[in-house]
């Protein structure tokens, strides 16, 4: 007997949407259980539509080229949108990929308002909408006893979020304390491994497709400061803004300064840190010298790491995480696994 299907309406379909079209096409044997239909993949074009569920086969072949969705031939048009999709309520699950804006996180916040206040469950890789409202969207949820997926907002395929609402259930998080760009600590690695100095080692990076053509969120430290901030808001019951974090990057770093730092055994990294101390919360992205002692010692190259201190489960580190479209995709059918199975993140 066919197992009833978890049908998945994709909102944005850049190339973490079509990166998730794919592991659902290479991964089919292995999510029969879950049965994943996805009725609904829309952007700011139109988008396609089968009650019955696309084929993921032909639109991911499709899809390869030509990114004009409207086009596909079973299903496509500019008359399919969000708003349709509210209308036929036939889906279950709401994949929110459309682009990040920290401004007012439209339109991303209210697909994931509207979703939830109609009973679907949301999986999101949107920071925007976790950034500015991530305490009213888990109310909304939890009214409408639906789940909020949101481990792609902060380190993709390292399972931040994840770890922290589920692993450490029960305790109070004290500190955060990671490392959570890989940009960043390519560069920093590069510059100890071979000599380079900063504008060479950031070029290479570049070459390699590691960093951006504009690095500035990366290696100014706001991609760091983001990724803390909704660390810290969704795990430690706050309500904070990036005017709270003291945020510095590493573009004054010079190599003889990582040269002294090795000499005494250390390494540098740009490390996002949150400290509770009593009713205050200190929070700051800088780069700092590590001691060999400290887990975040050995994250090297693209990795990443994210330390937490607690006063009951005591210290847990995760460290890893591959970076780019792929893991990101697959950071988000994790969640959409974990509501299947009943995992509860809200």
């Amino acid at each position: 007997m066919r197992r009833k299907a978890m049908r998945i309406a994709i909102i944005g379909f850049g190339g973490v949407g079509r990166a998730f079209l794919r592991l659902l096409k290479d991964k089919k044997d292995e999510l029969k259980e879950i049965n994943p239909q996805v009725n609904y993949v829309i952007d700011y074009m139109g988008g396609i539509y089968d009650p019955e569920g696309i084929d993921i086969e032909k639109l991911a072949d499709f899809s390869e080229k030509n990114r004009d969705i409207t086009k596909y031939p079973i299903g496509g048009s500019p008359e399919i949108t969000f708003d349709s999709m509210l209308a036929n309520k036939d889906v279950d699950v709401v994949i929110e990929m459309t682009p990040t804006n920290k401004e007012t996180g439209e339109p991303g916040m209210t697909h994931i308002i509207k979703s939830l206040e109609n009973g679907f469950h949301v999986v999101t890789s949107n920071k925007g909408p976790i950034l500015l409202g991530y305490k009213k969207l888990k109310e909304i949820a939890r009214k409408n006893n639906v789940q909020l997926g949101i481990g792609c907002t902060s380190g993709g395929a390292l399972p931040t979020i994840n770890a922290g609402i589920i692993d450490m259930a029960g305790s109070n998080i004290l500190s955060i304390e990671g490392v959570l760009n890989g940009t960043t600590n390519f560069i920093l690695n590069e510059m100890e491994s071979t000599g380079a100095e900063y504008q060479e080692a950031l070029k290479k990076a570049q070459q390699a497709g590691i960093a951006e053509t504009d690095p500035t969120l990366d290696v100014e430290g706001w991609d760091t400061a983001t990724k803390l901030l909704i660390l810290t808001n969704v795990l430690m019951n706050e309500e904070k803004t990036l005017d709270d974090i003291e945020v510095e990057g590493i573009t004054s770093i010079k190599v003889s300064d990582i040269r002294e730092a090795a000499e005494k055994g250390q390494k540098y990294k740009l490390v996002g840190k949150t400290i509770r101390k009593e009713d205050k919360l200190e929070m700051s992205v800088r780069l700092e010298k590590i001691n060999p002692d400290n887990p975040l010692y050995g994250v090297d190259g693209k990795n990443k790491a994210v330390r937490y201190t607690s006063d009951t489960l005591g210290d847990l580190t995760i460290i890893g995480g591959a970076s780019g479209v792929t893991p990101a995709a697959a950071s988000i059918l994790r969640d959409l696994i974990n509501i299947y199975m009943g995992c509860k993140f809200v």
